[in-house]
């Protein structure tokens, strides 16, 4: 499971991510020790070696710290759990990662030993500042820079001497090509030959033609490439499409583009989730039916959309709390009018709660507040199945009956036959 690398951002669609610690235990008494298993794609995450986050965290915990790169194991003596290492690590993040300036996590370090100074660059913003080295960490990494550094230097020097190897050979060879004087000129074109099959039509429809084949290559050369990307890359891409979409002013007439970007995109079903975020705000109850058609191409008869909707709604009461809180009935209801909701899909949500998109307080009073709504549905549901029950009585006693004089079918309803009662005899008839 990745995590925000910042994790003071709760946006789920950030796309700085890296996986979630992973702690083992091992040994016991004295010898026992704390094994982080995926430190190694932790700190590639990062942009950092796996042996800084390991040794800050002996740093912040008094332990010592060992290091087998060929193995791939970082060891912190003690026994630690995972969740307490992972807050640590945060604490790392926003010393020796993240930006100072944009928060970014594009940074790199550069150390310069002679100095004893340890610089921050950032790719994103372009900000370059200096660390303050009064954390013992710097002292560990002003012993041991990163890498790129020195192999920097290394990669600059290799290139000067192949660059150098290569103005060589081409003066060489220059000077051996300016002593062939003899080159042998193309023959003569026949003027008399008929050129008129190199040339290209100009005709507009020839042009529109040729326009249309490079325009359809373009787009499936894109949609390869696009379907190629990781799924969060696939959202963004479709976040940013809607996105253009309605700051152009052209988002109310582009329900049906929306819907084959995200076929394209092939994240369909997080449609609503993302249209939710870019189209719904406090005043949510008129933007359902202002954008009923455009959530209705993703949610109709697609009960994972729909699921998707009620996150994205979630996520909304989330910003919006202290004025959509207390509607979430109305606002469910409204989405259910809309048919943008199926009922076993609310009551399915209604029984478990979840904190995926917020936290579970949050949760469980969105439920509490949607328990008035959720019963009517239930109570619903219950009539609609006695009322059933009593049509299918009803039909019990319906009779079709043939007239070979009528045209049509007459259908009949025929009363239940009461029990014969006992006629009274009579006593002349016998």
């Amino acid at each position: 499971m990745s995590v925000n690398v910042n994790r003071s951002v709760s946006d789920q669609f950030y796309r700085y991510k890296m996986p979630r610690l992973i702690a083992k235990v091992e040994g016991k008494g004295n010898g026992i020790k704390t094994v982080i298993v995926n430190m190694v794609d932790v700190a590639k995450a990062l942009n950092r070696p796996p042996t800084y986050p390991t040794k800050y965290f002996g740093c912040e915990l008094g332990a010592q710290t060992q290091f087998d790169a060929k193995n791939d194991r970082y060891i912190v003596n003690g026994s630690h759990e995972a969740n307490k290492l992972q807050d640590m690590l945060d604490g790392f993040i926003h010393k020796f990662v993240l930006c100072s300036e944009c928060d970014n996590p594009e940074t790199d370090l550069h150390v310069n030993p002679k100095k004893q100074t340890i610089g921050s660059a950032c790719k994103a913003c372009g900000n370059r500042g200096m660390l303050d080295t009064r954390h013992k960490l710097c002292t560990f990494i002003l012993k041991n820079p990163p890498e790129s550094d020195s192999s920097c230097v290394k990669e600059k020097k290799e290139k000067e001497k192949k660059n150098r190897k290569k103005d060589k050979e081409n003066g060489s060879g220059s000077g051996e090509a300016g002593n062939h004087n003899d080159i042998d000129a193309p023959d003569a074109v026949d003027g008399e030959e008929d050129d008129d099959d190199w040339a290209e039509e100009t005709t507009e429809e020839a042009q529109r033609r040729r326009m249309e084949e490079i325009s359809d290559h373009a787009k499936n050369l894109t949609l390869s490439e696009d379907l190629e990307k990781t799924l969060e890359k696939r959202v963004n891409i479709f976040y940013n499409f809607v996105k253009q979409k309605k700051e152009s002013g052209a988002i109310d007439s582009a329900d049906k583009e929306i819907l084959a970007e995200a076929e394209r995109l092939d994240v369909r079903a997080m449609g609503p989730l993302i249209l939710s975020e870019l189209l719904f705000d406090e005043n949510i109850r008129d933007q359902i039916k202002k954008y009923k058609r455009h959530f209705l191409r993703f949610c109709h008869n697609d009960k994972k959309a729909q699921k998707y909707l009620l996150g994205g709604f979630e996520c909304l009461v989330k910003l919006h709390q202290s004025q959509l809180l207390p509607r979430v009935p109305i606002i469910l209801k409204d989405f259910y009018d809309a048919d943008l909701l199926e009922e076993d899909v609310i009551l399915t949500w209604a029984e478990k709660v979840s904190k995926k998109y917020v936290s579970k307080e949050l949760a469980k009073e969105i439920h509490a507040k949607a328990a008035p709504f959720v019963k009517w549905l239930k109570e619903a549901e219950e009539e609609s199945e006695g009322s059933e029950a009593e049509e299918e009585e009803d039909d019990e006693n319906v009779e079709v009956v043939y007239s070979s004089s009528a045209r049509e079918l007459k259908v009949e309803t025929v009363q239940p036959e009461k029990a014969e009662e006992d006629e009274d005899l009579d006593i002349d008839a016998i």
